[in-house]
């Protein structure tokens, strides 16, 4: 009898069949212990990083803090927003590592990635282009509005982030018969699973 796949065949599904063949990634998500705790840990540390970026974005908005320079509260808040920040990295990798296969077919978690280099991209932008004459603006209740759109698109796309981070849980779009072919597309699921 021959063994059909359900993946396309491509670097990635390699790559992640690959750690999914270590010891180390079947220890971590059959734990009965470890991998509630990490996923926990990283529920709470995208909420300390979010959180702490939302009053930033808040604030470049001019909706709150407006009395404190926009400086006064990146100083404060980065530390926290930092140490967020690697932690929920750290475990979000390690999450990946528990069930890569899966995650690498799973259609929210695709838009997941795509929705985290979007955020980074929106990041580097502020940092690289929009931020540059801070010290202008650092004190004004209401920044220029480059920097509102920054602050907006900052929100919205974290929100996404944290919204498609919850759907991935769901097997609404796995790789199995009867998915539309956009799915079948968009997971990496292989082609016989359209007809």
């Amino acid at each position: 009898m021959r063994h059909v796949s359900l993946y396309e065949p491509s670097l990635l599904h390699s790559f992640a069949e690959w750690l999914d063949s270590h010891a180390w990634s079947t220890a971590l998500i059959e734990s009965l212990w470890v991998w509630p705790l990490l996923e926990s840990t990283h529920v709470l540390t995208v909420m300390l990083f979010v959180g702490m970026l939302a009053m930033v974005d808040l604030r470049l908005l001019g909706f709150a803090f407006k009395e404190a320079p926009v400086s006064h509260l990146t100083s404060r808040i980065l530390p926290w927003s930092v140490a967020g920040f690697v932690v929920m990295v750290a475990t979000g990798l390690l999450l990946f590592y528990s069930k890569p296969v899966s995650y690498t077919h799973n259609v929210w978690f695709r838009l997941k990635v795509v929705l985290l280099i979007a955020a980074a991209v929106n990041a580097w932008m502020f940092h690289r282009r929009v931020s540059r004459d801070r010290e202008r603006w650092d004190s004004q209740p209401k920044p220029p509005a480059a920097v509102r759109m920054t602050a907006a698109m900052s929100l919205g796309i974290w929100a996404s982030v944290i919204v498609v981070g919850r759907m991935i849980a769901y097997n609404w779009f796995e790789c199995r018969g009867g998915q539309p072919a956009f799915i079948v597309w968009a997971a990496g699921c292989a082609a016989e699973l359209a007809e």
